[in-house]
């Protein structure tokens, strides 16, 4: 049976519109009729299901044949003049992702980077010394912090923007400071900073009221690792009276409260919470001294997310909802002593990149440690073996199959919705995933990689 996609007229402007390539073409469709209104007009689409056939010009029939889409696995290279790397961060769309290169003969040599799918990867530079690494970036990705050395050789906290370049944000009374984490706005920035008495602190950073020393938990120390999106709360470590490191989690109200330890040890860690700040990720000791990752919440406390047959694992960062970890394990028992990235989804536990990904990765190569992940977990970040190159090197890879609107891992109905009703539309964004080859504007283009993948994933 054939039929037709039809629309009642309405205005351009409504994202309901076909585009007007589609509009005279017929696509044949097997399967249950469905239907659905917008606000000018009533859109008819019968049978969007399983298998279907359309029937397009040939130049749009080319464009489809002539590309390929799908997950991808993209090896970002290193510095001239280093031999290793390892990516830190991702922005929000997966276009730019920060980290250091390092050579690892030269213990502490690193340098921080910033890439783009435009330019490839860019020498960030320093405060003045030979040394610098990258370690948060914001959503849009045009803030990024860390630290670098300064002409006295202190390591300073940065903010670096394409325009300023790298700005020192100071200590709070002492020689150094680090940067580790900033806001979805780029308006606060925690990490740490040496006090007048020489001690390492948690710090919050604003433009308009500096450096914030967030206290302790009764000892010396403590470190500030990452921050939720409106930069209200913050997480890492402080010292117990008992000199021991406790993950913490702090608010404006609360100030400073540990997040006990379920696993029996004496020290634990947080690295990074999800938007709302609810869900926070990290590391704690089990009574054997082996580092376990975890997952916390208000509701469910402490989490050990499992990584059977490994003794020791890291979370390293969370999605936006806090449903997707991403870190790396080993088995510190294991001859080789190899690293393993892993991703952690609530109902499906963890998982090894490397086996998950394997298509993607030649002989020999191996992913070893996810760094981060963008905040609708789609983009991971990292450290790998490229066998090809025969060397260590930062990762970018793109879970979700192209042409998935949603991440579910099936092109069907919704997604082909989506991008039609965003159809037209300009803007940019980590949500507009109907903006399929990023290029600004929901297109025809969009729409023909959809239909080119439909079914595939379901």
């Amino acid at each position: 049976m054939l039929y037709r996609f039809y629309l009642r007229p309405s205005q351009a402007s409504n994202p309901g519109t076909l585009p007007a390539f589609l509009q005279s073409y017929e696509c044949q469709f097997f399967s249950e009729i469905i239907a659905f209104s917008t606000g000018g007009g009533t859109m008819k689409m019968r049978g969007i299901r399983t298998f279907f056939r359309v029937f397009l010009r040939a130049s749009a029939l080319l464009l489809i044949t002539a590309t390929s889409w799908s997950q991808t696995l993209i090896w970002l290279g290193v510095l001239p003049g280093y031999q290793r790397g390892t990516a830190t961060d991702v922005s929000a769309d997966g276009t730019v992702i920060i980290g250091f290169s390092y050579d690892p003969t030269i213990s502490g040599n690193r340098r921080a980077f910033r890439w783009t799918r435009a330019e490839g990867i860019q020498d960030l530079g320093t405060l003045g010394g030979t040394q610098s690494a990258a370690y948060n970036i914001s959503l849009d990705g045009t803030v990024v912090v860390g630290w670098a050395h300064n002409a006295d050789g202190y390591l300073r906290a940065f903010r670096w923007t394409p325009t300023q370049g790298m700005q020192d944000l100071g200590t709070l009374g002492g020689n150094e400071s680090a940067a580790f984490g900033i806001s979805a706005d780029s308006t606060v920035i925690v990490g740490y900073a040496h006090n007048a008495s020489g001690h390492l602190r948690a710090f919050r950073w604003t433009p308009t009221q500096g450096m914030q020393d967030l206290g302790t938990l009764g000892g010396n120390e403590s470190a500030a690792f990452g921050v939720s999106a409106d930069g209200t709360v913050i997480v890492g470590y402080a010292h117990n009276t008992n000199g021991h490191r406790r993950a913490f989690r702090w608010t404006q109200e609360t100030g400073l409260q540990e997040i006990p330890n379920a696993f029996g040890g004496r020290e634990s860690i947080c690295y990074s919470a999800s938007a709302n700040g609810t869900v926070v990720v990290g590391q704690a000791r089990n009574a054997s001294g082996d580092w376990r990752a975890f997952r916390w919440t208000p509701e469910e406390g402490v989490q050990d997310l499992g990584t059977p047959g490994l003794t020791w694992s890291w979370g390293q960062d969370v999605s936006a909802d806090g449903t997707v970890v991403v870190g790396y394990v080993y088995d510190r028992n294991e001859p080789l002593n190899r690293y393993i990235a892993f991703r952690w989804t609530q109902g499906m536990g963890a998982d090894n990149l490397s086996l998950s990904y394997g298509s993607l990765l030649t002989d020999g190569s191996l992913l070893i440690i996810a760094n981060a992940l963008s905040p609708d977990g789609r983009y991971i970040v990292g450290e790998g073996y490229n066998a090809t190159a025969q060397r260590y090197m930062p990762f970018l890879l793109d879970t979700w199959r192209t042409g998935d609107t949603n991440g579910d891992g099936c092109i069907d109905d919704t997604d082909l919705l989506k991008v039609l009703f965003a159809f037209g539309t300009p803007g940019t964004g980590y949500t507009r995933h109907e903006d399929i080859n990023k290029d600004g504007i929901v297109d025809d283009a969009d729409l023909l990689i959809v239909l080119f993948h439909f079914d595939s994933g379901c």
